[in-house]
This record gives structure tokens, C-alpha cells and sequence, in this order.
């Protein structure tokens, strides 16, 4: 049956691919790889030494007491096994007005593993110190703990499964929650990963009260954004005071999602600049200094802004990262067919040592 000829369209194709778009990685500008090299020496597991502090003593002409000497042992795992496979058939190449896909495909291939990396490390908030998160705190009630154990006994507390894992401050230590059981139970433990689980608290008595940091997201707006990056850079600044490492000034990062920027342009008083020797991270999201920090922008937090985002600050030495390709292969011919396929294995891993949990704070928030 014949068709008018305007019915019969002439079509053409481009032949630039459109390309897959992402934003730039920044893991570099926020970790440190000190380590790698040893472990893509060894194999999967690097343990990581350091000794613990000895303090100096005033000397009043008595004996001395000689100190023990400890050894704190960190171990970074490569436990993240992730591979590319796909198959570049002949016939299809012919067939295809896209003659040579392949480049395309190993620039998207290689933007994938970027953005995957960054989200995996930014979904390590949960190692960021107890006491060094912003957010909006819970007081209610009263508690006691028992000792070794780490059980606490609430009275009115209102504690909720979400507090698992954030710090909880009794008197002026902070501890972590452990285990939740219900509104008046839970189990806390000392801020540490690197030995097995412990309670060095004692017993506190009941009718104590105590604070859970950052429980619920505190809401930020053009009014208090200075003062909450504020906090953040306080959090890092007091390091040496709770007879810490100090948190070097330099080297700072903060990063946060598209909403802090929108907010910061509203915020009366505020001017981002790009100093000219950090010029180079323009292209990786870097937006400008802020109160010492290097800016950067992401996607690729955790949160949204209805559940909070878990904004981190930190140094590039709270967390160590390493990488490896450990196999990258063409298959020449294609079993029982024709053309090429391409593959790949890369593995990689991040730890934060307990002695550097404190390098990084959080700010737990939603933005107006």
C-alpha cells in the first residue's frame, strides 16, 4: 500500500556517542593512600602500628613509676571486589552506525567506578569520633550504667534504634551506642573499633544525665550556616584538649550537597573565592575556602534533604585508602562468536584508625 512521500522521514545519526554524564571525583583531595603500597605488596589485610601516648609527669624527688608501652594495631581491608565486563561483537560494529564504541564505553566505565568509590567513602561517617557531631542533640531523661557490660538503664530516655552508633556524653566523657533495645534501653561501648568490644565506664548511677549527639537533623539555614561550619571547625580545633592528636589546620575539607551551596549564596555577607593555587580543583567540585575548609560539592553524600545528609569535615588523615587493579584482560576472540570482550578486576578498602577517628566531624542536617 503506498504512503504519502512526507510520511517517510529521512533520518541520520550523529556519529559523536552521547556521553554519560557524572560529577568529578574528589577521593583524592580527601584521603591519603600512606598505606597502599605496602598492601598491594601483601595481600588483602595491612596491619597498621602506632604507640600509645606516654604523658610527662612532675617529678617531686620520689622513685619514678615507669609507664607500660602499648601497641594500638589498625587493620586496613581490601574487601571491596568490583569488576566490568562487557562484549564488543563484530557483526554488531558493522551493523551499527557507531563504528568504535570502545572509548566511550572505558571513559563511562571509568566515571562508574569513580562515583562508587566516592559514595563508599562518604558512607563511612560512622567512624567519625563521638563528640564530634553537629546536629540536634537529645537530653531527655535520666540513665545509669552497669559496669563492664556497658548496659544502660533509662528513665523517661526516648532512645531510638536510629542513635546506634552516634556518641553518647556522660559527665565529660563521650562513649558510642552500641545496641538499642528499646526506649529506655541500650548498650553503650568506648569510641573504639580496632580492639573488641569494651566498656571502661564503671558503674554510673541511675539519675544520671548524659546527651546523645546529633540524634535527629538540625535544620540549617541562611542565618546559622556560618555558625554550625563554625562548630564543625571548633570539633577539630579542641582535638589536643581531650588529649588527642591535633588536627592539623591545613589541609582541611568540607564537603557538602547542592542545597548548602544554594543556601550559601542566600546567606548575607558570605563571598566564596578560589585562591589561585588551588585553581586545579575547580573541575573536581571545589567551590572555594570557607572558614578554613576546602569546599567541595557533591551528589554523592549520604542522606537527602528530608532524612538529613551526613555532611563531613574532616583532614585527609582521618581516613587511609588504597586501590588496585588487579586484572585487566581482552579476550582476542569471543567463544563461539566474533569480536572482543573486556574485563576487568579492581579491588579497594579505607580505614579509619581509632587514633584518627577525630580528624573528621560530622554535620547531620536538612537545609531551608
Amino acid at each position: 500500500m503506498a504512503s504519502a512521500r512526507a510520511t517517510t522521514l529521512a533520518q541520520g545519526f550523529s556519529q559523536k556517542l552521547l556521553k554519560e554524564m557524572y560529577d568529578t571525583s574528589i577521593l583524592d583531595s580527601i584521603v591519603n593512600r600512606d598505606y597502599e603500597g605496602e598492601i598491594n605488596g601483601v595481600g588483602s589485610k595491612l596491619n597498621i602500628l602506632n604507640i600509645a601516648r606516654i604523658s610527662e609527669k612532675t617529678y617531686s624527688g620520689g622513685n619514678l613509676t615507669a609507664d607500660s608501652i602499648y601497641e594500638n594495631n589498625a587493620v586496613l581491608t581490601i574487601d571491596q571486589y568490583k569488576s566490568f565486563y562487557w562484549a564488543e561483537k563484530t557483526l554488531d560494529n558493522w551493523l551499527s552506525y557507531i563504528k568504535n564504541p570502545h572509548s566511550t564505553v572505558v571513559q563511562q566505565k571509568a566515571d562508574e567506578r569513580n562515583k562508587n568509590m566516592d559514595t563508599y567513602v562518604f558512607g563511612l561517617y560512622g567512624d567519625v569520633a563521638s563528640g564530634n557531631r553537629v546536629g540536634t542533640d537529645v537530653t531527655t531523661g535520666t540513665i545509669g550504667v552497669a559496669a563492664t557490660s556497658g548496659a544502660v538503664t533509662g528513665s523517661g530516655a526516648a532512645f531510638t534504634a536510629a542513635m546506634v552508633g552516634k556518641g553518647i556524653k556522660i559527665g565529660t566523657t563521650w562513649y558510642r551506642i552500641y545496641s538499642y533495645a528499646g526506649a529506655d534501653s541500650i548498650v553503650i561501648q568506648d569510641d573504639v573499633d580496632d580492639v573488641s568490644f569494651t566498656y571502661s565506664g564503671g558503674t554510673i548511677a541511675g539519675s544520671t544525665s548524659y546527651t546523645v549527639e546529633a540524634a535527629t537533623p538540625i535544620s540549617i539555614t541562611t542565618t546559622n550556616l556560618l555558625q554550625k561550619v563554625a562548630d564543625l571547625r571548633q570539633k577539630l580545633d579542641k582535638a589536643e584538649s581531650f588529649s588527642r592528636s591535633a588536627v592539623p589546620d591545613s589541609d582541611r575539607w568540607l564537603i557538602v550537597p547542592p542545597e548548602f551551596e544554594n543556601t550559601l549564596i542566600r546567606a548575607t555577607g558570605v563571598a566564596l573565592h578560589v585562591p589561585e593555587v588551588y585553581s586545579n580543583l575547580v573541575q573536581r567540585g571545589f567551590l572555594g575556602m570557607l572558614l578554613g575548609f576546602k569546599l567541595f560539592k557533591s551528589n554523592r553524600l549520604t542522606g537527602n534533604n528530608t532524612d538529613g545528609y551526613h555532611v563531613l569535615a574532616g583532614h585527609s588523615n582521618w581516613l587511609t585508602f588504597a586501590e588496585k587493579q588487579l586484572e585487566a584482560t581482552i579476550e582476542e576472540d569471543l567463544i563461539g562468536n566474533f569480536g572482543s570482550a573486556y574485563k576487568d578486576l579492581f579491588v579497594y578498602g579505607a580505614k579509619v584508625p581509632d587514633t584518627r577517628r577525630h580528624f573528621a566531624a560530622e554535620l547531620f542536617c536538612t537545609f531551608a
